[in-house]
């Protein structure tokens, strides 16, 4: 157990497996594969409305059947109801390939030629596959299809280029087509009778008719690579679509037997799925870049637009920054894209535009990833002046321009920062000011310029006038920041220089020597730290006012990747290629936790609230959640729960938050040491600390109903006398109750003794009823702790309790008895003295203050009459003004603030 555990990724949207559509109802759906997991997104807005638990292997193979989802990992096929895994068919030998819904049957296919038939009508009650079925020793399976109208039949596809007819009823082969020169890749029955479309992997497609064994038509990609997937339009047009390995999506005319359109800039990776909507001029595909995509057949010319479309990185990113409050993460990838991720709703992710880039790349015959702007390589933005201009300036690799972009609409900027016009070089260092005007940018060559964001135009240099030329620093710069209040700026030399500017006046301060190469800084505004890698695999801390180094940590045995602070300053976050996590406290100047994960960090970002941490990791499309549990534990400091200096060995998150079986220890933390730590258990914190005010953890309606009793027992007061039903069966003789509902009698009559009994066992209830509160009130006096007390008067509804303060009051006129000759003047001398202590003690302080209102509403007239519950009285007053005024002044400071920063005009 560590400080991070992890919680779910983001990012995406589907797999190399391709989808499954079923309808239910009136609606259509969707089930795509994100490797071990499986999503469901509703195709009307394909908003995700299911998110599948994470099986033990990667899915190769998916179907659909209403609420039920087979998903073939490994030699296993999972069987789901909705998210819930109700069964697991194990028969094959192999990894399974394909999954074929048929009828009431689910047909599996293995690397080894075996064909299995499950019924999934009974499947709990008959695990066993009804059917197998051996395939010859020299066909190795690729496809396997149903053609429509053919009763137990289904033709399977080979990669030695041939199809064979099977009748599974049977379990024989009716026969074998022709070899076609290439593999087969896919297979897929038309709207015409015994016609096919056979996709072979050389680029051709058959379109064959399988009753005589002719072939009707061909059809040859332009393009090298497989045909990958095809599907027959149903809605009435004559159109055949077929996706390549290289992202092209063909549209074929079959009546013209000619190409009639292309979408060249479909998907930037091969196209895995393609599936036209039954009835509609609508195409839905899906490819390996992490993309879902719908077009639309609308337009004169028959060329399909794009309808609508969900997408994440098609490769992985190394860039990321929390955004608007720990709402959102902007993230960069190598694949060129700048995208925004949400937190909170999948649905608000999005990819920031780069102006018409499909209309360029149309226009200039290219690929719309070549128009886009190279990767990222550093970024910063600032949310200050999102409304105002733009607040995002990004550094992309090679290129000696800065783009900054707009978040407020999503989109890319008009202006372009360029440093060193005179000789460029291309832009390494980029950083945005406190207070959002200004954008500082840092070059390969050594220079350092400053841009003000809203113009765009260059608001000067910073020279060293020591350099040998005229810049900055002597070699690349690594690293650029400054302060909150635009007085400093620090930037970082790779020669290990790193030196402290006038932000204002651009003039050099002083300057600091880390002793080696420097490749990274991170800044922290709030406690004025300057944390640096260098390649000696040290991680070094400055007081930039101070001058000195202040921290020095060790322990990573590779690359440093990235660092982050905390929001506050008091962790420092650093990741390294050895796959280790480490999280240092630097006000003790010690590790406090490091974790291990099997693919290494290259990016991290933890939010300003400190409750989540982003990461993104080798080889991986997605961005990653960890829950900081230290926000959400009882325990009193981060030892109980950090690891220290051990290294604690942590699975990735999932794409869902929750495992398929409970009992899987496959996300459970293991200890990279002999002995584990003693485990620690977390119990309620009984202590308060101190100069702390708690609440009663009570509903609001609870405690507010104390006070408003007396409104509520006017409002609920009945209009009229509850009326007898006018219909009720003559044998079944009914009495009036309160509530209005109909209470019958028992069948045995009850006697005048019986009645007696329960008048008695009534009274002793409500006896008893007194009694323990009396008895609670006593005994925690006499012990001097209320806390089984307060608890008590919490479980009691608000009237009970009304009642429970009600049964104390004196009502004759005997008022100067002393108190030991009224035990009501006792129980009332204890209850204020129970006031007191609870109001000293700042416990459940809105709960006791309701009780209070309501207990001199009803004893106040008493406490009046009664010298020596005055004194008791006037106590309980002092102490409340003494506690009230500090929770005041708290109070007025922050309404202070508040009024202050509503009237200011930023």
């Amino acid at each position: 157990m560590g400080i991070f555990e992890p919680f779910r990724a983001i990012g995406y949207i589907t797999s190399g497996v391709p989808f499954s559509v079923q309808r239910l109802g009136t609606e259509t759906f969707v089930t795509v594969s994100v490797g071990k997991a499986f999503q469901v997104y509703n195709c009307a807005k394909l908003n995700l409305v299911l998110v599948g638990p994470q099986l033990p292997k990667k899915i190769r193979a998916l179907a659909s059947y209403r609420e039920l989802t087979f998903a073939a990992n490994g030699n296993e096929i999972a069987v789901f109801k909705r998210a819930h895994q109700v069964a697991t068919w194990s028969r094959h030998e192999a990894k399974v390939n394909t999954l074929l819904l048929f009828g009431e049957h689910i047909l599996s296919v293995d690397l080894e030629g075996n064909l299995f038939v499950w019924a999934f009508k009974d499947f709990d009650q008959n695990p066993a596959p009804i059917a197998h079925i051996r395939l010859d020793d020299n066909f190795t399976p690729s496809c396997v299809m149903h053609p429509d109208t053919y009763l137990n039949k289904i033709i399977i596809g080979s990669q030695e280029g041939s199809l064979q007819l099977w009748n599974i009823s049977t379990k024989k082969k009716l026969f074998e087509f022709k070899r076609w020169k290439s593999p087969i890749s896919c297979c897929v029955s038309s709207p015409a009778l015994d016609v096919v479309a056979v996709g072979c992997a050389d680029g051709s497609i058959h379109v064959h008719n399988i009753r005589y064994d002719e072939e009707l038509v061909t059809f040859t990609h332009s393009t090298r690579g497989a045909v990958t997937s095809l599907s027959f339009s149903t809605d009435g047009q004559p159109l055949l679509a077929s996706g390549g390995s290289s992202g092209i999506i063909s549209i074929w005319n079959l009546e013209k037997r000619r190409l009639q359109s292309v979408i060249r800039d479909a998907h930037d990776s091969s196209i895995i799925s393609l599936h036209f909507f039954a009835n509609e001029p609508v195409l839905m595909s899906s490819s390996a870049d992490n993309s879902i995509k719908m077009w639309i057949f609308d337009t004169s010319d028959g060329d399909p637009c794009l309808l609508r479309f969900r997408s994440g990185h098609s490769a992985p990113p190394q860039c990321i920054r929390f955004y608007a409050n720990g709402r959102h993460i902007l993230s960069a990838g190598q694949d060129r894209a700048f995208r925004l991720f949400s937190v909170v709703q999948d649905q608000q992710s999005r990819e920031l535009s780069q102006r018409h880039v499909s209309k360029r790349a149309k226009k200039l015959r290219m690929k719309g990833e070549e128009i886009k702007l190279k990767p990222v390589i550093a970024f910063d933005c600032a949310e200050i002046r999102e409304r105002d201009w733009c607040n995002v300036v990004t550094c992309h690799m090679d290129t000696a321009e800065a783009y900054v972009w707009r978040l407020q609409n999503f989109v890319l900027g008009e202006h372009i920062l360029k440093p060193c016009a005179d000789e460029p070089t291309p832009v390494k260092a980029c950083a945005i000011s406190a207070c959002g005007n200004f954008a500082l940018l840092g070059t390969i060559g050594g220079w350092i310029e400053r841009f003000n964001l809203q113009s765009g135009l260059s608001r000067g240099s910073y020279l060293d006038t020591l350099e040998k030329r005229s810049c900055a620093h002597d070699g690349e710069v690594v690293g650029i920041a400054c302060d909150s209040t635009n007085t400093l700026m620090i930037s970082a030399g790779y020669q290990g220089d790193i030196k402290v500017w006038d932000f204002k006046g651009r003039v050099l301060k002083s300057r600091l020597e880390v002793g080696s190469s420097v490749v990274k800084i991170v800044y922290n505004r709030l406690n004025g730290l300057l944390a640096t890698v260098a390649d000696d695999l040290v991680i070094r801390l400055f007081d930039v006012v101070a001058l000195r180094m202040v921290r020095k940590f060790e322990g990573h045995t590779d690359r440093i990747t990235d660092m982050c602070f905390s929001e506050d300053g008091k962790w420092l976050l650093s990741s390294s290629m050895d796959g280790s996590l480490r999280i240092w406290d630097v006000i003790f100047a010690r590790q406090i936790d490091a974790i291990n994960v099997d693919v290494s960090i290259t990016a991290l970002t933890l939010s300003p609230n400190m409750d989540i941490l982003a990461t993104t990791h080798v080889d991986q499309n997605g961005v990653y959640l960890w829950v900081n549990q230290s926000m959400f534990s009882g325990a009193l400091n981060v030892d109980s729960y950090a690891s220290g200096k051990e290294i604690v060995s942590v699975k990735l998150p999932s794409v869902s938050s929750k495992k398929v079986s409970e009992d899987e220890d496959s996300t459970m933390p293991i200890v990279n040491h002999s002995q584990s730590k003693e485990a620690t258990s977390f119990h309620a914190l009984d202590q308060q600390i101190p100069d702390l005010v708690t609440l009663s953890l009570l509903p609001r309606s609870q405690w507010q109903s104390l006070i408003n009793l007396d409104i509520i027992k006017v409002r609920n007061k009945p209009i009229e006398p509850p009326k007898k039903p006018e219909k009720a069966p003559f044998f079944l003789p009914s009495v009036p109750s309160l509530s209005g509902e109909i209470l019958f009698k028992p069948s045995e009559p009850a006697d005048d003794e019986s009645k007696k009994d329960q008048l008695e066992s009534h009274g002793k209830k409500t006896d008893i009823i007194l009694f323990q509160f009396l008895q609670y009130l006593h005994s925690s006096a006499e012990m001097k702790n209320f806390h089984a007390f307060t608890d008590y008067m919490k479980s009691l509804s608000p009237s009970t309790l009304d009642m429970e303060l009600r049964m104390l009051q004196i009502i004759d006129d005997e008022e100067l008895q002393e108190p030991e000759k009224r035990p009501e003047l006792l129980s009332i001398e204890l209850l204020l003295d129970y006031f007191i202590h609870e109001i000293s003690c700042r416990n459940n302080f809105e709960f006791v203050q309701a009780v209070i209102r309501l207990f001199l509403k009803i004893h106040g007239e008493t406490i009046r009459c009664q010298p020596g519950l005055q004194e008791k009285a006037r106590k309980l007053l002092d102490t409340h003004c003494s506690v009230w005024q500090r929770v005041d002044k708290l109070f007025q400071s922050t309404r202070c603030v508040v009024t202050f920063l509503s009237n200011s005009q930023f």
